[in-house]
């Protein structure tokens, strides 16, 4: 049930549109999914994935279904990630190109950071921040199913990162914390959890972390805000209270996605250029790491040679974007593609590596017929002769995850808590 005094606002702000907003109550939410172009074209993962009901007009990977695809072979396999139609809108209007280095200030879960990765094609650098460090695990899991390889997760506050990376990112979005209300007809909680001080107190919110932000922004970089709220106290009049104190930006664009004049349930982006020019560059990482048993792996399993800069977390080794710098005062759950762990003398690859690679850069791969691939997510040995040592399991030609063959069976090497 909307909150009353949500529909008194709605009533007097929309008029005669009001009729329509109402009506689109009574449907049930819409629903949409994003192919992930860092592993698969959208015309070859239409094959695979044949719900589209088509594609949503402000984003070209994007694409309406009417089915829950979270357990789909395509989900699991990290080739379409699940996500509200207007909520593609933000990184578009971003448009992050290869090369730039882009703050994600607000990423959890995930969508947006995913979205931003694609965009980059795996060139430049992605710092994806959750301050929460519950949502920064689902987080890093999903840039980790996505093959993300380029981004580095932090769990900071806005005011503590903004003093590692002052006028540092080309671009920066801000997907803020908000009332939620085009969430109400999807979740029924955001709806009764709903008040107009909810709302104000979020506005204040918004400004602080978007005064954060422009800190990090360098001269002639691009910030996005955003919400998923249809309260103008949050959106038109942040932006001008924010264009008011900060002289340096200008409001370049707006976009506001309605229910009754899209399909989609609402969605709110702002883009704002800033005048000057420059960078203030960081440290570059001086951290040092034991590489000796990773090489060992790599020349035996693998057809690439990865290079930048390394750095381990005890027994954890990870390749950290060189654009990054030093990780000296950050506090980062995924400070880079996570390769794996030393172990007593051996080296053992991580899920992340085998999903941030392609196909042609293992040395031993297997294709899985879509039975096998039902055993592997089962956690089951798949009855397969074959060159020993760790093998990319492959479906459709996508990495899946890590098998192990022993000659005559190859040993199941998908973590735990992705079985089932």
């Amino acid at each position: 049930m909307l909150p009353e005094k949500f529909i008194e606002r709605m009533r007097t702000e929309l008029g005669a549109d009001f009729p329509a907003f109402m009506a689109e109550y009574e449907k049930p939410p819409v629903r949409g999914f994003r192919v992930n172009t860092l592993k698969i074209e959208p015309k070859r993962l239409l094959e695979l994935f044949p719900y589209s009901l088509g594609r949503v007009e402000w984003c070209e990977s994007g694409f309406y279904y009417d089915i829950r695809a979270g357990r789909h072979l395509c989900s699991r396999a990290g080739l379409i990630y699940s996500q509200e139609p207007t909520a593609m809108a933000a990184a578009e209007l971003l448009a992050p190109r290869p090369g730039d280095l882009v703050l994600d200030l607000c990423a959890a879960p995930g969508g947006k950071s995913t979205h931003i990765a694609a965009l980059l094609g795996g060139k430049g650098l992605l710092v994806a921040n959750e301050i929460i460090p519950s949502r920064a695990a689902v987080l890093t899991e999903n840039l980790e199913r996505m093959g993300v390889r380029n981004a580095v997760v932090t769990n900071m506050s806005p005011e503590k990162l903004e003093e590692e990376f002052p006028q540092f990112f080309d671009k920066i979005l801000v997907d803020a914390p908000c009332s939620g209300e085009g969430m109400f007809r999807r979740d029924p909680e955001a709806a009764a959890e709903w008040s107009p001080e909810h709302s104000r107190s979020c506005a204040v919110r918004q400004l602080n972390i978007l005064a954060s932000a422009l800190k990090m922004l360098r001269g002639g970089g691009t910030l996005v805000y955003s919400t998923c709220t249809f309260a103008r106290e949050e959106n038109e009049a942040v932006c001008e209270k924010l264009l008011s104190a900060h002289p340096e930006i200008a409001l370049t664009s707006t976009r506001r996605l309605m229910p009754h004049t899209h399909r989609c349930e609402g969605h709110f982006a702002a883009r704002f250029d800033k005048s000057g020019g420059g960078r203030l560059g960081r440290k570059p990482l001086a951290e040092k790491a034991d590489t000796a048993l990773y090489r060992e792996f790599e020349a035996d399993s693998l057809n690439v040679r990865l290079s930048g800069g390394f750095a381990a977390y005890g027994e954890k080794l990870y390749l950290v974007p060189e654009e990054f710098g030093t990780l000296r005062n950050i506090k980062s759950p995924r400070p880079g593609l996570y390769l794996g762990d030393n172990k007593k003398g051996r080296f053992e690859p991580a899920h992340h590596l085998c999903m941030a690679l392609g196909a042609g850069d293992f040395r031993r791969r297997i294709e899985l017929g879509d039975a096998e691939v039902a055993a592997y997510y089962a956690g089951e040995e798949l009855g397969r002769e074959g060159e020993k040592g760790y093998t990319a399991m492959l479906w459709n030609g996508c990495p899946i995850g890590w098998g192990k063959a022993t000659g005559e069976v190859v040993k199941n090497r998908l973590p735990k808590f992705l079985r089932g």
